[in-house]
């Protein structure tokens, strides 16, 4: 390796290029829940991610002991080795940073900076990589994986940080000598120290593309296809448009600008068990806006709480409660005998909580789940609640038909919940969503086929992305009108949620963080028509 590029001899392979160029267009990695991503397998093989994968398990240490030896501090350190377990072995950092940060001891404002340096980094990964790619002399698919690592670190901190200018240049080149690229560190002084000669807002006006919803994308640190999408889903732009006024403008940024936030922790005091109330006042936090169970967790570790270890709360996103709950509040026609379906159950949170409503109405829950590990993770979650965990495909899972409420939560993109994943954005394809949407659709048909005449299918997703949403819900309903074997309506979502606000203009409701908090959750409620 030589002057921080790749040898010849590895990245010659065109298809390697290929990857990873469309990966730093905002491509990557989507890995559908019961599921395998093929293409995250193959563009780890071509990084070489196998490799870094068994360098890391067995060197971490070394690394960090490097790490001072050649006087980089622990923080940057730590989120340096996090980058790139993300990088190499598609780690979750949301998973991977809170483990590296209590093992090297770090509390206060190192762990805070470090968080900082980790998710901010792989946040603004594509505005990081057009800034590197104007300074660099060769593209960056031959830049050495740890030196752009390192690279992207520094240019995060120059960009978006108050660290100085000179500390950046020198930590990134002494990451670099710490991760075995002695060769390399002219290089990355080099262009770290052009990076610094332009100001931060400069090399932004200057990079930003010229289209308006691209631009906007740019600023914000997304894909342009995700803008557009979001765009679309907030009834802002038509497929093709281009053009936003200044409140159409302001309101997609708004929800673009929701992704980069951190997001509260929500708690769910468990029915039967503990009120959101004293929930609130064990915790001292507040109880939530809309969900009668939530309560928010400013701070802390959510596993630390005694009503938590006690398994009479857990962890779950308000507008997850709010789906679950809605499964059981739909007016059915007939009598509910009690028979309750979860679909795709994995991991089990809102499995959970419909058992945990079960358990007070005297109804049972079927729970299906496609992966066995995911599986294991619902058993644990439902412990003893009236819930049955059946390892099967929800779309031939073995059941008898007559269930009188049936939840379908597919597996998506999710787009909805990129505030809890800083990596995702970038590791997402547009083509990932046509691949889903036949599985999205053959579950969807599978609930409708096992709910009992007057019973009634949420239709759920974590995105907002139209495709995944009303796209799937309105083939339904015209699959299923008038004079089908099985006829289907729509009943109005509002009818089983608080006063929340702007839901969408469909009957459907659509939940978005910068306007409710939430993640950006949809669901529709379809009722089977009664013979």
């Amino acid at each position: 390796m030589s002057g921080g590029f790749r040898s010849r001899s590895k990245s010659g392979d065109p298809a390697a290029r290929t990857e990873r160029s469309e990966q730093q267009r905002g491509g990557g990695r989507t890995t559908a829940r019961g599921g395998t991503n093929r293409q995250a397998k193959v563009k780890r093989e071509h990084r070489g991610g196998q490799r870094h994968h068994n360098r890391r398990d067995g060197h971490s240490a070394s690394f960090m002991s490097a790490a001072r030896r050649c006087g980089v501090d622990v923080p940057r350190a730590v989120a340096f080795e996090v980058l790139q377990r993300v990088e190499a072995d598609d780690a979750f950092a949301n998973l991977t940073l809170p483990k590296a940060v209590s093992a090297n001891n770090l509390s206060g404002r190192d762990a805070a900076f470090s968080t900082e340096l980790t998710y901010g980094t792989l946040r603004s990964e594509g505005v990081l990589d057009a800034v590197i790619a104007t300074c660099a002399s060769r593209g960056l698919e031959a830049i050495a994986p740890d030196v752009l690592t390192a690279l992207r670190m520094g240019t995060y901190q120059v960009l978006y940080t108050r660290v100085e200018a000179h500390a950046a240049v020198d930590t990134t080149v002494r990451l670099v000598e710490a991760a075995g690229h002695e060769k390399a560190k002219g290089f990355a002084n080099g262009i770290m120290r052009t990076i610094t000669r332009t100001p931060a807002h400069e090399w932004l006006d200057k990079l930003a593309p010229q289209e308006e919803v691209a631009a906007v994308a740019f600023r914000h640190a997304h894909p342009e296809w995700i803008a557009r999408s979001f765009g679309r889903a907030l009834g802002l732009l038509d497929t093709g448009d281009s053009k936003l006024n200044a409140e159409q403008t302001t309101e997609l940024e708004r929800a673009l600008e929701a992704d980069s936030e951190r997001p509260l922790v929500h708690l769910v005091a468990r029915p039967g068990e503990i009120s959101a109330e004293e929930l609130a006042l064990i915790t001292g936090c507040e109880e939530g806006h809309y969900s009668p169970y939530a309560v928010y967790l400013e701070q802390g570790d959510p596993g630390s709480l005694e009503p938590v270890r006690q398994k009479l709360a857990a962890v779950q996103d308000e507008g997850s409660q709010l789906i679950a709950r809605a499964v059981t509040e739909a007016e059915l026609i007939g009598e509910d005998t009690g028979r309750w379906l979860d679909l795709c159950a994995g991991p089990g949170g809102k499995a959970a909580l419909m058992g945990a409503i079960a358990r007070i109405e005297g109804a049972e829950v079927d729970a299906v789940e496609v992966s066995p590990h995911r599986a294991t993770l619902v058993e644990k979650t439902v412990g003893d609640l009236p819930v049955r965990v059946h390892r099967a495909d929800g779309r031939a899972p073995g059941l008898s038909a007559g269930f009188d409420r049936v939840l379908v939560d597919v597996p998506c993109s999710g787009l909805g919940a990129l505030r809890r994943r800083p990596e995702a954005r970038w590791r997402k394809t547009e083509s990932d969503i046509a691949e889903l949407n036949q599985l999205q659709s053959e579950l969807l048909e599978s609930a409708l086929e096992f709910v009992r005449p007057g019973g009634v299918v949420v239709y759920s997703t974590c995105s907002p992305d139209l495709r995944e949403t009303r796209g799937i819900v309105d083939a339904a309903l015209e699959r299923h009108g008038a004079g089908a074997e099985v006829r289907i309506e729509e009943l109005d979502a509002r009818d089983v949620l608080p006063e929340m606000g702007d839901l969408g203009s469909e009957l459907s409701a659509q939940m978005w963080p910068h306007r409710h908090g939430t993640d950006a959750m949809f669901f529709a409620v379809l009722r089977r028509v009664a013979d």
